[in-house]
């Protein structure tokens, strides 16, 4: 069961970056559902559990502090180190390119953890595994639309996406893979969980959602990023029920 489960999330995230690039003139819709599906898992989903994880280790002030802090090392790496040559006119395309990768390859990064996510599931109890799964299709399905959004709107090509979008299929897989060899604390987890959910916060917050309506009408992807958040919080919701 895990191993097939391992290889739905691979196509679920290759059907989401086709359907980014298939829908390309109407990017700044597929990026304002991409805003809200963001910042939908950090708060719904990443901070949520995170907190449960820690209940018997750490103070919920903990917790969100650590959130906090992936929020503001994510805005140093952004701005300091990916985009420090940036004019208000334009953007190096070095930069650029490395500002796409950086955030394709957080993406990718959380699918892995998605992966062990659903190992370690697994391993409690087979109906706990699928719960899981469930949730995290639908979210490896969110992530290949903004990994390829990612690399698309920084000046990146089709090839360079798919290639992306390729690696970021693969990491559940290999999330998955691992967790068979070795175990991951519940206090580790939980800090992780949490430092990756001030990552997302800042991508959404920061990124996405200016991108989705710059020259383009402000109401449709308003509904869009709204719609992106209710999408990712009824996935939750009946994931968990």
């Amino acid at each position: 069961m895990i191993f097939l489960v391992a290889v739905a999330t691979f196509f679920s995230t290759i059907l989401g970056g086709s359907f980014a690039l298939w829908l390309k003139d109407r990017l700044h819709l597929i990026l304002g559902f991409s805003a809200g599906a963001v910042i939908a898992v950090a708060f719904f989903d990443l901070i949520p559990e995170s907190l449960k994880l820690a209940k018997n280790f750490y103070e919920p002030t903990t917790i969100l502090s650590i959130t906090a802090l992936g929020f503001m090392l994510y805005l140093t790496l952004d701005r300091l180190i990916l985009l420090n040559n940036r004019t208000p006119d334009a953007i190096d395309a070095k930069h650029s390119h490395m500002r796409g990768s950086a955030g394709a390859g957080s993406l990718s990064l959380h699918s892995f953890l998605d992966g062990i996510g659903i190992g370690f599931a697994f391993q409690v109890s087979t109906s706990v595994g699928i719960i899981v799964a469930v949730a995290v299709l639908a979210h490896d399905f969110s992530d290949g639309i903004n990994t390829v959004n990612f690399i698309i709107k920084n000046n990146g090509t089709r090839v360079w996406a798919w290639r992306w979008l390729f690696i970021d299929a693969l990491t559940p897989v290999a999330g998955v893979l691992v967790t068979l060899f070795f175990t991951l604390s519940v206090q580790e987890l939980s800090l992780l969980l949490s430092l990756f959910a001030g990552f997302f916060l800042y991508l959404g917050a920061s990124d996405l959602i200016p991108e989705s309506y710059h020259s383009h009408p402000t109401r449709f992807t308003t509904y869009a990023t709204i719609f992106g958040v209710l999408f990712l919080y009824a996935v939750v919701t009946l994931a968990s029920a």
